[in-house]
């Protein structure tokens, strides 16, 4: 984790509290209207038909200024070689996604949409950072470190696709050292190092940050993201993830 990033100030807390993020996080802010949070813990999981266009505010108040500022300019990470992100740091818009790897819409979302926006990371518009969120129990905690122990062999990213693709997309799989081992030699990691960082529990504590860090914001389901300064909740189909990114881009770039 970058340990020299400024962590979120209690007035910034505040401001976010005050405009009542909930479990939606910055609702006050455009987002596709209609959009629903993938399913909690303790729901099933279930298809939300998605809008056609993006509803924005013609005004915002200085509270919600303040707050969309916060999504653009302090959330993102924009570490160089950070493991969990693709693209260039100074990319203008930047995609956070909090998922867990037993969730079914995560995965569904990491193998048939996230491929699809590469063209938006090569040109050098978009930055993609992860961070887990880690809510179906310690299995997730161990399927999410096992992630990041790829990470230091450079491969995260390959591990994690090669993961959500093992994994059926449906219920809150078992993920078994069986399956991590196996993509670890497809992926001709070295399984020494992959042991040792696996138990490593730095990379255990750093998906725990991540997943409290994420819960004070209010998120409590998968996934979610934040693409510049607007919320996405669940995994919504690919025309809303593009309009967004546009829309963004034109006013950021």
């Amino acid at each position: 984790m970058d340990t020299d990033k400024p962590r979120i100030s209690g007035f910034t807390w505040a401001v976010i509290a005050l405009l009542g993020i909930g479990v939606a996080l910055l609702g006050v802010f455009a987002r596709p209207a209609g959009l629903s949070t993938a399913a909690a813990p303790s729901s099933s999981v279930s298809e939300t038909e998605p809008p056609a266009t993006v509803e924005t505010p013609t005004e915002k108040s200085a509270e919600q200024v303040q707050a969309e500022a916060f999504l653009i300019e302090t959330l993102p990470r924009r570490v160089d070689g950070d493991p969990l992100a693709m693209g260039s740091p100074d990319a203008p818009v930047v995609l956070t996604e909090w998922a867990d790897y037993r969730c079914p819409f995560c995965s569904v979302w990491a193998e048939e949409t996230l491929p699809q926006l590469q063209h938006y990371i090569d040109d050098g518009t978009l930055r993609v950072e992860f961070r887990d969120l880690a809510i179906f129990g310690d299995e997730s905690v161990r399927a999410a470190t096992a992630a990041r122990a790829a990470g230091q062999q450079g491969r995260y990213f390959e591990f994690a696709h090669a993961l959500y693709s093992a994994l059926p997309n449906e219920g809150h799989p078992d993920v078994t050292d069986e399956t991590v081992l196996g993509i670890v030699a497809d992926l001709g990691l070295n399984e020494e190092q992959f042991a040792r960082d696996w138990a490593d529990p730095a990379l255990a504590n750093a998906v725990l940050s991540d997943t409290l860090e994420a819960q004070q914001m209010g998120i409590t389901s998968t996934p979610a993201f934040v693409v510049g300064g607007q919320f996405i909740a669940g995994a919504q189909p690919l025309e809303v993830f593009e309009q967004v990114i546009d829309d963004q881009a034109a006013l950021l770039g």
